[in-house]
This record gives C-alpha cells, sequence and structure tokens, in this order.
C-alpha cells in the first residue's frame, strides 16, 4: 500500500544522504499499518461502562503514557524543525509500536468480557487521536480512514491542528519509575518463557529493591502483565525454589517450586 512505501522510503532516506532503498523496509511500513489497524479493532471493540471506577493501574497506565507521548510529540517537533524527518517517523513509529501497543493497551485493555471503564476510554480516544495527528505527515491515508472512524470525530484529520504539548507536562520520575517496572516484567516473562511455565500458571513475586518508590504500587501491573498471584517488596528473600530475575533496579524472586519439576 501507498502508507507502507511512504514509511520505508522517509525510513531509508536520513536527511543529506542518499536513499539506499529496500523493499524490507516497505514490509516494515505494511506490518505497522496493520499494527495501527489493529489497535483501532481492539479500542473501538470496548464496551463502556461509565459505573466503573477507574482501576489504579488504569490510572498509573494514563499517567505514565501521558508523559511518554508528551516528550515524544515535542522530540518530534524538534526533530522536524531540522528536517530530520527518517528520525522524526522512527520516534512515533517507537511510541505507537511499544509504549502504545505493547504497553499502555495492555495494562488498560479490561478482561474477557468485561467493560472497561469511561475515565480510560475516553483517555486512550484522547491518546489515539493525537497518535494519528502524529502520524499524518507520514502515513496520511491510513489515518485519514481510521480518524473518520473514531467516536466524536468529525471532518478530515488534515484540516485539524497538529499536536502542541507544554515541556512543563513530561515528568520524569515517573517515566524512570515506569521503565523500572517495565523492565522487570520482561525479565520475568524472558524468564517464565525460558523454563516453559505457562501464562495461566501463577506465582507470588517476590521484589528487592533500592527504589521501593517505583514498585510500591505496581501490583496489579505484575498480575495483569507477568503472570503473577501477588506481588511483596522484601529487604532479603530466602528460598531454594525460587529463580532470581535480576534488573538494573530490581531482583525478583519468583517460587516456582510447586510449577516446575527441576
Amino acid at each position: 500500500g501507498a502508507d507502507g512505501v511512504r514509511m520505508g522510503m522517509m525510513l531509508c532516506a536520513p536527511a543529506g544522504n542518499d536513499i539506499l532503498f529496500d523493499d524490507a523496509l516497505c514490509e516494515q511500513g505494511r506490518n505497522f499499518n496493520n499494527k495501527i489497524w489493529n489497535a483501532f479493532r481492539l479500542v473501538k471493540g470496548w464496551n463502556v461502562d461509565a459505573s466503573i471506577a477507574q482501576p489504579e493501574a488504569a490510572r498509573l497506565g494514563c499517567q505514565w503514557f501521558e508523559a511518554m507521548l508528551t516528550k515524544t510529540a515535542l522530540e518530534v517537533d524538534d526533530l522536524m524543525s531540522k528536517y530530520r524527518l527518517s528520525e522524526a517517523l522512527m520516534a512515533v513509529y517507537r511510541l505507537f509500536w511499544d509504549e502504545f501497543s505493547s504497553w499502555y493497551l495492555e495494562i488498560v485493555k479490561p478482561a474477557y468480557g468485561c467493560a472497561i471503564d469511561k475515565q480510560t476510554y475516553d483517555a486512550t480516544l484522547h491518546y489515539f487521536d493525537a497518535l494519528l495527528r502524529l502520524l499524518h505527515p507520514f502515513m496520511p491515508f491510513i489515518t485519514e480512514e481510521i480518524y473518520s472512524g473514531l467516536p466524536g470525530e468529525e471532518g478530515s484529520i488534515m484540516i485539524k491542528d497538529y499536536p502542541v504539548y507544554n515541556e512543563a507536562l513530561v515528568f520524569a520520575a515517573d517515566e524512570a519509575n515506569m521503565e523500572k517496572v517495565i523492565d522487570a516484567i520482561k525479565a520475568i516473562r524472558t524468564r517464565r518463557a525460558e523454563m516453559g511455565v505457562v501464562p495461566s500458571r501463577k506465582a507470588k513475586l517476590f521484589i528487592e529493591t533500592k527504589y521501593p518508590e517505583a514498585f510500591a504500587g505496581s501490583a496489579s501491573f505484575f498480575e495483569k502483565l507477568a503472570s503473577a498471584s501477588g506481588m511483596e517488596l522484601v529487604d532479603a528473600y530466602d528460598d531454594d525454589t525460587a529463580v532470581r530475575v535480576i534488573t538494573s533496579a530490581a531482583t525478583v524472586h519468583i517460587p516456582l517450586g510447586d510449577l516446575v519439576d527441576f
């Protein structure tokens, strides 16, 4: 498609250099189009219940992604002003693929067959709207199509204002804390996969860390994204059946004695 080719052309055309065209970059563009479309289908398929209170995990997820969106929008604005288009596109690409699709949507996604609270749903639509506006100069066709399908949106995206954010909205501490939690979740997923422990089999996590403030309110993240039955911060932990996972911010102990035949 045209958007896939446009993305491939821009990714292989850094400012001031000759274009070293590669079909694989157009395939990357096609895959990104699919990612955007699937995210749209997921969000549009949610049922909304205004009577549901916003879960704490969703509140923290919204707060974190708002900071990430603001940071990236400011970065893209700077890169565009310097005509570094390939880098600007890659910044939005990473934000949508990694932070929005892989983490934010997984954090706020309601359980199967359940409804989502209206506050989180409205925030998600706001973020999707901003992401589409950031992507529109690079990928005009799919963003126009999806924008017309977002609830409450009217007219063409090409005449809408480009996102403008205040640098004061970048919360460095919140972003750093969330990154520590995400790193731990990634490490736990990897270790469980290496040991063949399926996601349906849950274990309680015991975490030693020098950054208790980063993990204090994160139990719901680990339960939802790392197949944990619970999470507890400890000063030390001693259990021969526990598997250790070490990140730059924490040591996670996973008691797997009942789940793995050592």
